[in-house]
């Protein structure tokens, strides 16, 4: 039994099977980040649905706040709803509460209390809003809380706010943007009230997304945002998952050390087997072992490079694409042997064979092992050693007729496997478009969109195998269905 040959070889699958375990982190990585992306979308629009229906059935449907106050109400809840909404796309925790209880506070946000103005009338941007607020809540600052007014009005306030007097002179009076009038009421308010812009927030919202008529469309908006949102970070999180050079560095670097620590142990160990010890060791000696350092540690290198990527672009295992760089060292120091002249062109062939063959036991023996004993590394290496043992006895000890019938063997088990190979790849396949068909037809089938939802619905029992008789899928079939 040749230990040195099955411990080298435990060597090359070991640096495979832990360049495929770095692969196999990365791949579960992303399977991970995107089971849990699909939760954050799903609470998301969750979040922005609710928000749909507390307006509509809360607020719009019983007419809160009047005419002329009902965007207030509903500024207050889209800006809960959108901002929780945001929060849960990126697997966040939501942070917005909406209080609803008439007093000096419409909602909280990250544990700080907010008041709330969407007051465009007397064109001050909400800031007289906030004054008489604060005369009647003289503590609501003090106590912690804040203002928030919308975007745009939050805009232009800052941007007066930063204004120079020069700069005021020069605004115009025609109405096409900012007037010396609103200049200065924005510093008077400013020195007046003791309120400062650190006071005031803006909201998520402008002032004519919160409107009645607009409120619909502006969610609307923000769902496609969030959907926006969600498949960038998905692609993100795909880019992450991608193999890269500064990874594939390592692997080269990793393997080329260890690579290169077990030739010296082999090399100083041949020596010193040869009954030398330390002290005895030529200069001569020094430079062979150094010569099989360096050139186990070139190897190393040009293993962990190849095998990362054989694995990584060609999604070749980790055991096989081991094998196939050692197959490709062992059949180059075959031909170097047949160019010096140790070898002759029929050993040649046969040494190539033997050492592809040696190669190919080693792949499938790792692959195995690792298969049963599903620990990274460990497996391939009890794997490989197994199976190395097994090999080389047959090898030796079974007869040409019995090789020739173990082969039939594996060439069988190898057609059986790309066979099933095949099968699995066309099931999966199908069962993903099934699966998108289906997961399309649910999203439709529940719309906020009560006729999309209907045509979902109906499309989705089709789908399902209802009976297109029993679909109330017109008109005539619900009127029929409900009065008779």
């Amino acid at each position: 039994m040749d230990a040195k040959a099955i411990a080298k070889s435990n060597l090359d699958q070991a640096l495979g099977a832990w360049i495929d375990y770095l692969n196999q982190v990365r791949i579960n990585e992303l399977v991970a980040k995107l089971a849990s992306q699909d939760g954050n979308l799903q609470d998301s629009l969750d979040a922005l649905r609710s928000t749909v229906e507390t307006i509509g059935d809360r607020i719009i449907q019983t007419g809160r706040g009047g005419e002329k106050g009902m965007h207030g109400f509903i500024a207050e809840v889209a800006e809960v709803g959108i901002g929780n909404a945001r929060k849960l796309i990126n697997g966040e925790k939501p942070f917005c509460e909406w209080i609803d209880n008439n007093g000096p506070a419409d909602i909280k946000i990250d544990g700080i209390e907010f008041q709330m103005k969407f007051v465009e009338s007397g064109g001050s941007f909400s800031l007289e809003a906030i004054r008489c607020h604060l005369e009647k809540y003289p503590d609501f600052l003090r106590n912690g809380g804040r203002y928030e007014i919308p975007k745009d009005f939050y805009d232009a306030v800052k941007t007066l706010a930063s204004m120079t007097e020069e700069e005021a002179r020069k605004l115009s009076r025609s109405g096409d943007g900012y007037s010396p009038r609103q200049y200065r009421m924005v510093q008077d308010f400013l020195q007046e009230s003791g309120i400062t812009l650190d006071d005031i927030e803006p909201s998520l919202l402008e002032y004519d997304e919160v409107q009645q008529a607009a409120i619909g469309e502006t969610l609307a908006r923000e769902e496609e945002n969030l959907r926006t949102v969600d498949q960038s970070l998905r692609d993100e999180a795909y880019e992450e998952s991608l193999p890269t050079i500064a990874e594939g560095f390592q692997a080269a670097i990793v393997s080329a050390g260890i690579e290169g620590a077990s030739a010296f142990a082999m090399a100083l160990g041949a020596k010193l087997k040869e009954g030398k010890s330390l002290r005895e060791l030529e200069p001569e000696d020094w430079s062979e072992i150094a010569n099989e350092t360096g050139l186990g540690t070139l190897k190393g290198g040009v293993r962990g490079a190849s095998i990362y990527a054989l694995t990584n672009y060609t999604a070749t295992p980790g055991a096989v694409a081991s094998s196939l760089v050692t197959a490709s060292f062992g059949v180059a120091e075959q031909v170097n042997r047949f160019r010096n002249g140790e070898v002759s062109e029929a050993d040649l062939y046969v040494n190539a064979e033997i050492v592809c063959l040696d190669a190919a036991v080693s792949a499938l023996s790792s692959a195995i092992g690792q298969a049963i004993i599903p620990i990274p590394v460990i497996g391939a290496v009890i794997g490989n050693t197994v199976g190395s043992i097994i090999y080389q006895t047959a090898k030796d000890g079974l007869s040409t007729k019995e090789q020739q019938i173990l082969e039939e063997y594996d060439r069988k088990q190898k057609e059986l496997d790309d066979r099933l190979s095949a099968e699995y790849r066309a099931l999966v396949s199908e069962l993903s478009a099934d699966m998108s068909t289906y997961m399309r037809l649910l999203v439709d089938a529940f719309d906020p969109d009560p006729h999309r939802a209907l045509v979902g619905s109906c499309e989705l029992a089709l789908e399902l195998g209802v009976s297109s008789d029993e679909v109330l899928d017109s008109a005539e079939k619900i009127d029929d269905y409900f009065l008779n």
